[in-house]
């Protein structure tokens, strides 16, 4: 029996290997393979030539950046921006242009004059007329777009995972004892029926891109692993915690539909980031030099990872606002406000991940490599200060690299780490058969180490390969996104992930100096994981493929949008001549829609 008990193990070992280069491989292939066409939503011409506008903001100049990129000299680098809300209202405003903008000859600043179609616009002596498209327009282009997961069967990825998450089951209840075998058994069942609930839910509303949420899941059944071999007394919590991540996930991915209930919603969610982080200073106690945990009603919560979430939700920003200073700077001052706080509670791998989201931040919104200069040379001073008076820090750099030379002190929880790691193997020892969680928190510091020790190098580097499949994921739906606030939103998120992933993998083999930041998704933690979710909501609202996203408005819905809204009356011959002479006068009385965004 012992025998057959081994082969079985055995079996199961190589099985999880397996799957889950499945998983990565078709993951992969499907976001290769398929089409990122760019969506149309109205077109300007030119002396016989048609521009395609294929966002909800289009830069116009001659830069190489440009949306529309206009080659003549009196056309400025960056000379307007013609953009649209989700009702489908176009304005256009002046940025830095030495020849000014004109509508319909009436010339138009900073803060932007309303385009409707057919309207003229004069840019630096160079005509242009607008052309929006209509409803039907908008679901006919739609229809001759890639539908997402006609490559790749997202069926046949989730039952690959289905078939990992059972290997891991059967894993663990060789390896736990049986007070811990029914609640370990429950656990994964339920995240099972969860995924399966959440993706028939997707199929029911005609969506059929599915990659970030099985690379999701398929990281949270790690999670769920490491807390079965940590804590399996906390199964129930756990799933628990599970359900209400996914449930927000899904939640938020709805709200970000909207961009105008979106923006609006900014300032408040700015607010509560610095009230939470505020909490967190007055109130939290110090563990082990850090005081990042707040206890309340018997359970222990972290407010700088649910701030992650807030803190790129008020980050990012539309484009018409990328190039006001005011703007920049009041996200300056907000980030430091945020990095400042944690540096409060002693938080610096926390801060240090702020600040690589800040980088990505500012420079996708001003362009501007002086901006990400300056925050680095900031950066570099305040971290000599933070090494100056916070003694453990210094230590914790003089131990980056000589682990080894100190094994029952500062390098204690690396040496373990790398050996338990080292033990494992390719294929590990199995679920649960690990000696590392033992050691304090090495189910969240030093996760890296935990998989590898017990699933195997090979499954630890898949784990890391799901993240950057996910990164790649948000950088190529990036080029295509509707508005500037989605590709911001998501580029930003998988730079805090990815950021807090090399702390954690690098910091525990003593490649870099031990922070004692999370992995995402896989470290044992219910507000790291909720956190996590969140910002694959904004991941998700990147995606614009056909059919992909819950997180974006189909055409029918826009179309039925673009219906209510007046239809637009042709000029008389009069008034054209009016425009072809470039007099001065307002074709249309009506007031701008100022709160578009």
């Amino acid at each position: 029996m012992e025998a057959l008990t081994s082969y079985a193990l055995a079996t199961s070992r190589f099985l999880l290997i397996l799957l889950s280069l499945l998983i990565l491989v078709r993951c992969l292939r499907s976001l290769l393979s398929e089409k990122y066409e760019s969506e149309i939503w109205g077109h300007l011409s030119c002396q016989g030539e048609s521009y395609p506008l294929t966002h909800w903001e289009n830069l116009i100049g001659r830069s190489l950046s440009a949306d529309v990129r206009l080659c003549y000299p009196s056309i400025s680098r960056s000379h307007a921006v013609l953009y649209r809300n989700d009702k489908g209202i176009w304005k256009i405003c002046d940025i830095f242009s030495k020849s000014g903008v004109w509508v319909n000859g009436v010339k138009v600043g900073s803060g932007g004059g309303q385009v409707r179609n057919g309207d003229v616009i004069n840019l630096g002596g160079l005509v242009l007329r607008f052309h929006d498209i209509t409803a039907a327009d908008r679901q006919e282009n739609e229809a001759v777009r890639t539908s997402a997961g006609s490559k790749v069967s997202p069926t046949v990825t989730l039952l690959e995972l289905t078939g990992f998450q059972l290997m891991l089951m059967f894993q663990h209840s060789l390896s736990a004892g049986e007070d811990y075998a029914r609640a370990i058994l429950l656990a994964f069942v339920a995240l099972i029926a969860l995924q399966w609930c959440c993706y028939s839910a997707l199929r029911l509303m005609d969506r059929s891109g599915f990659e970030v949420e099985t690379l999701a899941f398929y990281l949270t059944s790690l999670g769920m692993s490491v807390a079965a071999s940590s804590t399996p007394e906390d199964m129930y919590k756990q799933i628990l915690l599970t359900l209400v991540a996914v449930a927000l996930f899904l939640l938020s991915g709805w709200w970000l539909r909207s961009l105008r209930r979106t923006m609006a919603l900014r300032l408040p969610v700015a607010a509560l980031a610095l009230a939470l982080l505020a909490v967190n200073v007055v109130f939290s106690d110090a563990v082990l030099g850090a005081r990042n945990w707040l206890d309340f009603a018997g359970y222990s919560f972290q407010p700088s990872e649910l701030v992650k979430a807030a803190y790129i939700y008020a980050g990012a920003s539309t484009l018409d606002r990328l190039f006001q200073r005011r703007n920049l700077y009041g996200f300056i001052g907000f980030s430091a406000v945020c990095v400042m706080a944690l540096a409060l509670i002693g938080d610096f791998g926390t801060a240090l991940v702020f600040f690589v989201t800040f980088l990505v931040i500012s420079y996708m919104r001003s362009g501007s490599f002086a901006t990400v200069f300056l925050a680095v040379s900031g950066a570099g001073l305040a971290g000599f200060l933070a090494v100056t008076v916070k003694p453990y820090i210094a230590q914790r750099f003089a131990t980056w690299g000589h682990a080894w030379e100190d094994v029952y002190g500062a390098g204690f929880q690396q040496t373990r780490a790398m050996s338990a790691a080292a033990s494992g193997g390719l294929t590990g020892k199995g679920a649960g058969f690990g000696w590392l969680d033992d050691i304090f928190a090495a189910n969240t510091d030093m996760v890296f180490a935990v998989v590898c020790e017990e699933l195997g190098l090979i499954i630890g580097l898949c784990m890391v390969s799901a993240m950057l499949v996910m990164a790649f994921f948000a950088v190529r739906s990036a080029r295509h996104g509707r508005s500037a606030y989605y590709p911001i939103a998501a580029c930003a998120a998988m730079a805090l992930l990815l950021t807090q992933m090399a702390l954690n993998v690098f910091g525990s083999l003593d490649l870099l100096p031990f922070t004692g930041v999370t992995f995402p998704f896989v470290s044992k933690g219910g507000t790291s994981l909720i956190s996590c979710w969140l910002l694959m909501a904004f991941v998700k609202s990147a995606d614009n493929r056909r059919g992909s996203s819950f997180a974006v408005s189909t055409a029918r819905r826009t179309g039925r949008r673009e219906e209510e809204e007046e239809e637009p009356q042709d000029e008389t011959p009069e008034q054209e001549i009016d425009i072809a002479q470039g007099n001065p006068y307002i074709s249309r009385q009506e007031d701008w829609y100022e709160e578009d965004y």
